[in-house]
């Protein structure tokens, strides 16, 4: 049995898997994210751990004897997050989270300072990684930042909580820009251009080595053995990819979780930064990948249900799917930018915005809209990792949106390719913890990360995919037009 724990931003899921595959249990707990300012995304690191015991209370509650049985534990989690600590490890402040935008300022005064960053880490400078945060804290609240005796991401704070070590795994750490991420190891010259070095830094190891082991006091509150080994794991896509047995190069996935990714495996490092594409360290040794992100995916649909006055995101895309052919080609079109955006514009200012409304739309047209415009961003992120080696290839669906068949037939059709829906894809990010742990306590990467049959394939269909096309193409028009009257 192997323990699974992956730390969203609006909940937190953990799970069994036992080693033929199967889920033997799971839960689950929310979470709440706290915006005391325009453009500010935090959440207490408490709440995070309350949350996990929540869960795993509720775990050892459905399968005692399952989770007496766990021989190693693996962490995923949401990137970015920057959780500060004193030289007593207690928190600072607030954890500023992957989709705030306050540090805008910081990412280019980094990008003036190192020249060279972007071929050291990767990646352009982004409001939403974690050093420009640092550097606006240093601005900002120079008081905590003068107490900061070490940084760590969202899961490796929980791995603290469960282990005492301070580390982090590859490809969480390649989204802090403090990276080396072709040579996978901290770079000394982005540290200190932000301040730090790197005995602020959490050691560092591969998703599928031994971090550390359980403390006794942890173990005995779930009903876990002590001393079990806590695996490096990984960043919550590099884990989903694992979860789904995406581990070779061209191998990738669509999510649709808070945020939207096209995710996809390389074996070599080789950045692509020139429209906001990221490029990480896999969650496993001598692999990277590439991914175009857009920062509102489910949740822009849960906002249009909220907004619509819809039950719940599933009804309002059940209600978009009814429309006709005709209806939708009159639809309005939606920019999905509600928290600014990443792959490709990389503007944290851009926002979202509804155009040729109509009396006749109703909340159908207008969850249609959203839905669309989340796969019209998804393609126009990803056209810039498009390969001949690639294009023919099935992509698998990941996160809670992933549960809808409408937006798998629109992502199939818009992108002109198969798309898999597994068993338990919206929890991918757990099961993938799952497997690196599994992989940790000594199995074998052929078994423990084999893909299995899809439970569902959808396939493009010619006339939604020649729509989407039409539309696309104003889509694309749309953002270089209004660019200029985003505030």
């Amino acid at each position: 049995m192997y323990l699974g724990i992956d730390l969203g931003t609006s909940g937190i899921k953990v799970l069994i898997l036992d080693d033929t595959h199967q889920v033997v249990a799971s839960a689950d707990a929310p979470l709440k994210v706290s915006r005391p300012q325009a453009h500010w995304s935090e959440q207490y690191p408490s709440e995070w751990w309350q949350a996990l015991d929540t869960a795993m209370q509720a775990l050892k509650n459905q399968a005692p004897m399952a989770l007496a049985a766990v021989r190693a534990i693996g962490l995923a989690g949401q990137m970015h997050g920057a959780v500060v600590l004193d030289a007593q490890a207690k928190v600072l402040r607030p954890a500023i989270l992957w989709n705030d935008g306050r540090a805008d300022s910081q990412c280019v005064a980094l990008e003036q300072s190192v020249r060279n960053s972007r071929e050291i880490t990767g990646n352009l400078a982004m409001p939403g990684f974690t050093a420009p945060k640092l550097l606006w804290l240093r601005q900002h609240e120079p008081a905590v930042f003068g107490k900061i005796e070490k940084i760590l991401l969202p899961k490796d704070w929980l791995r603290l909580q469960l282990t005492g070590d301070a580390v982090s795994d590859m490809s969480d750490a390649s989204g802090t820009l403090w990276l080396d991420v072709g040579a996978r190891r901290w770079s000394m010259e982005m540290l200190s251009a932000c301040g730090l070095t790197d005995r602020h830094m959490p050691r560092l190891v591969e998703g599928n080595d031994v971090s550390g082991y359980l403390r006794a006091n942890v173990a005995h509150a779930w009903g876990l053995r002590a001393n079990i080994p806590i695996a490096g794991g990984g960043g919550d896509n590099a884990a989903s990819a694992v979860g789904i047995g995406a581990v070779r190069a061209g191998q990738g996935f669509i999510s649709l979780g808070t945020s939207g990714v096209v995710f996809q495996i390389t074996d070599t490092f080789a950045p692509q930064p020139a429209r906001a594409l990221h490029t990480f360290a896999h969650a496993l040794p001598k692999r990277w990948h590439h991914m175009a992100v857009m920062l509102s995916a489910s949740s822009a649909l849960s906002w249009a249900a909220g907004l619509t006055q819809s039950a719940s995101e599933a009804q309002l895309a059940l209600l978009a799917g009814g429309l006709s052919f005709e209806q939708r080609a009159q639809a309005p079109m939606f920019l999905p930018y509600l928290a600014g955006e990443r792959t490709p514009h990389n503007n944290i200012h851009a926002s979202g915005v509804f155009i040729g409304l109509r009396h006749d739309h109703d909340r159908a047209a207008l969850g249609y809209a959203v839905m669309e415009g989340v796969v019209l961003g998804l393609m126009d992120g990803a056209s810039s990792m498009q390969s001949e080696d690639s294009a023919n290839t099935t992509l698998s669906l990941v996160g809670g949106g992933a549960q809808s068949d409408v937006w798998a037939q629109m992502l199939a059709s818009g992108f002109g390719r198969c798309m898999a829906r597994h068993d338990g894809a919206h929890a991918a990010g757990a099961l993938g913890a799952a497997r690196l742990a599994w992989l940790a306590d000594g199995g074998d990467e052929a078994q423990v990360c084999a893909v299995h049959d899809a439970a569902q394939i959808f396939e493009p269909a010619a006339d939604e995919a020649a729509l989407l096309g039409m539309r696309f193409d104003r889509f694309s028009a749309l953002y270089p037009a209004l660019a200029s009257h985003f505030i």
